[in-house]
């Protein structure tokens, strides 16, 4: 038995008709293409993953101002301050 119930007589059954249909010298055509684009696919992957790296070591984790606190923080803390008291 075979991959989900295929035996392996069926499959070699299908790669001789794919063979007679396509032909030897477009199917490796086929699979040099195949293998390209592979192989441009994971290329392309692991210069992004390297840009996303890049972009994250230049990249500060925090701004702060002179009061010790980020500029984010100050001007939350005077919204709700103004909230409580009007």
């Amino acid at each position: 038995m075979g991959l989900g119930g295929i035996s392996l007589w069926q499959l070699l059954i299908i790669l001789v008709i794919v063979i007679v249909i396509f032909g030897t010298k477009r199917l490796s055509s086929l699979g040099s293409d195949l293998g390209g684009a592979v192989k441009g696919f994971r290329k392309a992957m692991s210069d992004s993953d390297k840009e996303d790296e890049a972009a994250q070591i230049e990249k500060p984790d925090a701004e702060f101002t002179a009061t010790g606190g980020s500029a984010e923080d100050s001007a939350t803390t005077a919204g709700s301050d103004s909230k409580r008291n009007g």
